[in-house]
C-alpha cells in the first residue's frame, strides 16, 4: 500500500498521530504548544518533528521545510483545534480567541495543499460561522467535503463520545466523500461489543507501584457516598437522603445525573473528560469497586495502548487524556480517508 505523508496540527498527546501511524502514514511533523502534551508526544513519537510553540509562530514555508516535503505533495493534514470556545462543557464563548484556530487550519491547507484534511472537534463547531467559512474556503481550493456528528461508539471506540468530523479530499465531489460509518460499523446496545468490561479486563488489576494505575485519593466522606452507590450503573440519584450533597438536592430530577455515577459493565464509558478521575465530575466510578477509574483505565477508554508513555503530573495527564482524539477513531478515519484519496487519484 502506498504510504502517505502526514502532519498533525494541535496534536495534543498524540491520539491522531497514533491513528495515522496505525494506518501506515509517514507522520513528518506535529504542532503542539501545551508543555505537558508536548512532552508526552515527544516520548512516544521521537521520530516526528515537533514544533512546540503557538501555531501562529510558524509560517507555512517553515512547516513545509521542517516536514521535509521538498517538491513532494503532502498527503494528509489532521487537526483538532482547541475546542473550549465551542464545547458545552466550557463557556461556549463565540468570542473566545481560540475559536479562530479553525480558520488557521484553512490557511495552512491552502498553503500546504494536502491531498486531504481530517478535522475532529466538539459538536458545537458545526453550528459556528467559522466552520462555514472553512468549508467555503476548502471548496474554493478544489476540495470535496462532508461532515458528520457521530458517536465514537459507531467507530468501535468503547466510549460514548460525540464528535464533529469533517473530511475534505482534493478532486472529489462532495457527494463522494462518504460517511465512514458506512464502512466501519459497530452495533450498539443492548450488548455493545466494545464495553467497559472489555477495557477493564485489558488494563488488568490495580498496581500500587504504578502512579498511573492506582486510584485518586478520596476522603472518608466521599468514600462513604461511593460505597452506597449501587454496582453496575448506579449514580448519586440512588443515594439515601443523608448522603446527598446539598447542591444536588435542589436540582431538577434530571440534573447532574451522572455525578458520582458508576460505569456499567456491558456498556461503553461516558465521555472521558479532562476531569476523568474525579467522582464529582461525572460517571467515572468503577462498575463494582469503590473507587474512580485510574489514569491508565481512562487512557484505555481513549484506546491508547498500555505501553503509551504519559508525562507530567496527574492533573496534566488527565487533561491530556480527556482532550485526546481516541486512537481507534483516528485510525479508522485515516483508513477511510486514504481510500477516498485513492479514489480521487484513480481518476487521473
Amino acid at each position: 500500500m502506498k504510504q502517505f505523508t502526514a502532519i498533525d496540527l494541535f496534536a495534543g498527546a498524540g491520539g491522531a498521530t497514533a491513528g495515522l501511524f496505525l494506518a501506515g502514514c509517514d507522520v513528518r511533523l506535529a504542532v503542539e504548544c501545551d508543555e505537558g502534551a508536548a512532552a508526552t508526544y515527544s516520548a512516544n513519537f521521537p521520530g516526528v518533528e515537533l514544533l512546540s510553540e503557538m501555531i501562529e509562530t510558524y509560517t507555512p514555508r517553515y512547516i513545509r521545510e521542517k516536514a521535509r516535503l521538498g517538491d513532494e505533495r503532502l498527503g494528509i493534514i489532521t487537526a483538532c483545534p482547541p475546542c473550549q470556545g465551542f464545547s458545552t462543557l466550557g463557556k461556549c464563548d463565540v468570542d473566545d480567541e481560540r475559536n479562530d484556530y479553525v480558520l488557521t487550519v484553512g490557511v495552512l491547507v491552502e498553503a500546504l495543499h494536502p491531498k486531504a484534511l481530517i478535522l475532529e472537534n466538539v459538536l458545537g463547531l458545526a453550528s459556528d460561522s467559522r466552520c462555514s467559512r472553512l468549508e467555503a474556503r476548502l471548496r474554493g481550493l478544489g476540495y470535496g467535503l462532508n461532515s458528520w456528528n457521530l458517536h465514537a461508539t459507531a467507530l468501535c471506540v468503547p466510549q460514548r463520545r460525540k464528535r464533529f468530523v469533517l473530511i475534505a479530499v482534493a478532486g472529489l465531489p462532495d457527494d463522494e466523500v462518504a460517511d465512514p460509518r458506512l464502512e466501519y460499523k459497530c452495533t450498539d446496545p443492548p450488548s455493545h461489543p466494545h464495553s467497559a468490561k472489555e477495557v477493564f479486563k485489558r488494563v488488568g488489576p490495580l498496581k500500587l507501584d504504578d502512579p498511573l494505575h492506582r486510584p485518586k485519593s478520596i476522603d472518608d466522606e466521599v468514600l462513604q457516598r461511593i460505597r452506597a452507590i449501587p454496582r453496575d450503573g448506579g449514580s448519586r440519584r440512588d443515594l439515601p437522603d443523608h448522603l446527598q450533597l446539598r447542591c444536588h438536592k435542589n436540582l431538577k430530577s434530571n440534573g447532574a445525573g451522572s455525578v458520582y455515577g458508576r460505569m456499567a459493565w456491558d456498556e461503553p464509558s461516558p465521555t472521558i473528560t479532562t476531569r476523568c478521575t474525579t467522582p464529582a465530575c461525572g460517571r467515572f466510578l468503577h462498575p463494582e469497586e469503590d473507587r474512580p477509574v485510574t489514569l491508565r483505565e481512562a487512557a484505555a477508554f481513549q484506546t491508547f495502548w498500555p505501553s503509551f508513555q504519559w508525562k507530567g503530573g496527574a492533573m496534566s495527564i488527565a487533561r491530556q487524556i480527556g482532550n485526546a482524539v481516541p486512537v481507534r477513531l483516528a485510525w479508522l478515519l485515516t483508513l477511510h480517508t486514504i481510500k477516498l484519496i485513492e479514489r480521487a487519484e484513480g481518476r487521473f
